[in-house]
């Protein structure tokens, strides 16, 4: 290529540049661009490297043009870029120091060897255009699916050609036991596209989560038109998928729209996901609910939720249990990644195994902790009364009203839990003495005696200790890794405080300890409400 452009006449070299620009799809002006830094590279190998030396192509005539620029300076030190100011002004008088003259120089008569290299710049700047251009198209359309044929197959990989660029789909990204060969179709949804050494990379994938959720967008004209809103998606690619879906109009069935007459819509999805089963799921805003929806097909009986942790314990029939679960957790699994919940499954009969043992334990405490007989700590088991402190602190009306016992009755089960309580609290003070807890500790409020002996355990035991310490080192925190979320302990997570509380004691400590100032936990205090009262008024506004 590079041997015709060099020697062709003016118009054919204007011909070969649209002809590579069109094929390229790239800008005429880089082709001559890069026509013209081949000549200035060819020209400096004929002149000598040390010259700077410029070409220029017309774009509308086709005229080369070839010459080397001169520093006008003081003193000339270089004779091959500079030239001093008398002979630089008696070519041109209005010449200043700083300035650069240009000198004409005669076309060069291109060798073998200067053609090739020629002919190597010219290649390389179009590539380098060609995967600018590249990048510049697809870096904007990362969530979009696209079409293409597969080339090649590459260690697993698939490189597909779409027409104005090539993309990968790596092996780990394709659906399990699927078989594309060259020349085969083949939809895939992008999810990244990269600058990399080699160009830019695009990156394809037939198991994306996202890739569903298009895929029914473009068979469902109202999750397209908004009308269907698809909230969240699990999936086990290949197998099975949950997806769970809103609409914003309460006159259509999001369920029913998504399945498609006989089940067309959905089935032409399958088809693309190589017969992946797929549950469609109606969304709600009451957790439990949408948990329960979630579960399906499986029935479910009852729901315990536990909000601060993310949990949710879910009962169903003894013969519901495999199902709920599904094959190898499969069911329990999609359910738990669509909903972002942990989830456990039990049977009724092991939820009533459970609360037996539950009453036992609780019977037990009573019976040491108060010095009664089994009659009546099953009684108050049964009342609700789940701690010791429950008995020692509630109102003595409530202990009245238990069938069999009166108001001294009542009386004597509140002194004797408060007893119980007292020398609980005794021993766990000398405890917390004897792991060597500050005294100063003792003075933050919501910080118990129990507590401090745990903290004391977990060498916790200043004022700047405890300071030092994150709302998550003491109520535990949760990380999702691989679509599983994973819990990890805090130190006082067994005790009964929340996220709020745990963090005004930590508050409480710093400014003890002389870290933060009154003052300043009050700006900040004031910067919160105004952020509060500024994202209300925006809400407001919105609706």
């Amino acid at each position: 290529m590079a041997e015709a452009a060099v020697s062709a006449n003016r118009l054919e070299l204007l011909q070969i540049a649209d002809a590579v620009a069109r094929e390229k799809s790239i800008d005429k002006q880089v082709v001559i661009s890069a026509m013209e830094e081949a000549i200035q590279k060819a020209a400096r190998s004929r002149y000598g490297a040390e010259n700077d030396i410029r070409a220029e192509i017309d774009s509308k005539t086709g005229e080369t043009k070839l010459f080397r620029l001169l520093q006008v300076v003081e003193e000339v030190e270089n004779d091959s870029t500079e030239i001093s100011v008398a002979d630089a002004q008696q070519r041109n008088p209005a010449a200043q120091p700083g300035d650069f003259i240009s000198e004409p120089l005669p076309p060069v008569d291109f060798g073998r060897v200067a053609a090739q290299t020629a002919k190597q710049v010219i290649v390389q700047k179009v590539r380098d255009a060609e995967r600018e251009r590249q990048h510049e198209e697809f870096k904007d359309r990362i969530g979009e699916i696209v079409h293409g044929i597969v080339k090649r197959t590459e260690y697993g990989n698939i490189i597909v050609d779409l027409s104005r660029a090539e993309a990968i789909v790596r092996r780990d990204e394709c659906l399990p036991r699927e078989n594309f060969r060259n020349g085969d179709r083949i939809r895939a949804y992008i999810y990244d596209v990269r600058r990399e050494q080699r160009g830019p990379q695009i990156f394809l994938s037939r198991s994306h989560l996202q890739f569903m959720s298009k895929l029914f967008a473009q068979e469902v004209p109202e999750i397209y038109d908004s009308i269907i809103e698809i909230k969240s998606v699990a999936r086990d690619p290949g197998s099975r998928a949950k997806i769970a879906v809103l609409s914003n109009d309460s006159s259509i069935d999001p369920v029913g729209a998504c399945v498609g007459m006989r089940g067309s819509r959905v089935q032409a999805v399958v088809n693309e996901l190589q017969g992946e089963k797929i549950d469609i799921i109606q969304w709600s805003p009451d957790e439990a609910t949408f948990i329960v929806n979630a579960l399906a097909p499986a029935e479910v009986v009852k729901v315990v939720l536990d909000e601060d942790a993310r949990r949710i314990e879910v009962v169903v029939p003894d013969d519901q249990l495999s199902l709920a679960i599904g094959r190898r957790g499969q069911n329990v699994r999609l359910a738990s990644q669509l909903t972002g919940w942990d989830i456990d499954i039990m049977t009724e009969a092991e939820e009533s195994e459970r609360r037996q043992e539950e009453f036992q334990q609780r019977t037990i405490i009573f019976v040491n902790a108060l010095n009664v007989d089994e009659i009546i700590a099953q009684l108050l088991a049964s009342e609700g009364f789940a701690s010791v402190e429950e008995v020692a602190y509630v109102n003595l009306a409530e202990l009245e009203i238990i069938e069999g016992f009166d108001e001294g009755t009542a009386e004597e089960l509140q002194g004797r839990a408060q007893e119980y309580l007292d020398s609980k609290q005794a021993e766990a003070d000398a405890k917390r003495r004897e792991l060597g807890v500050s005294d100063d500790l003792v003075k933050i409020d919501g910080l118990t005696t129990a507590m401090l002996v745990v903290l004391g355990e977990n060498h916790i035991k200043t004022l700047e200790d405890f300071a030092g310490c994150a709302t998550d080192d003491l109520l535990g925190w949760w990380e999702t890794a691989d679509g599983e979320r994973k819990h990890f302990d805090g130190i006082l997570q067994t005790f009964d405080i929340d996220a709020l509380q745990a963090n005004e004691m930590i508050m409480a400590a710093r400014l003890k300890a002389g870290w933060v100032t009154q003052e300043e936990l009050a700006e900040k205090e004031q910067e919160a409400e105004e952020s509060e009262d500024t994202t209300g008024d925006e809400g407001e506004t919105t609706e």
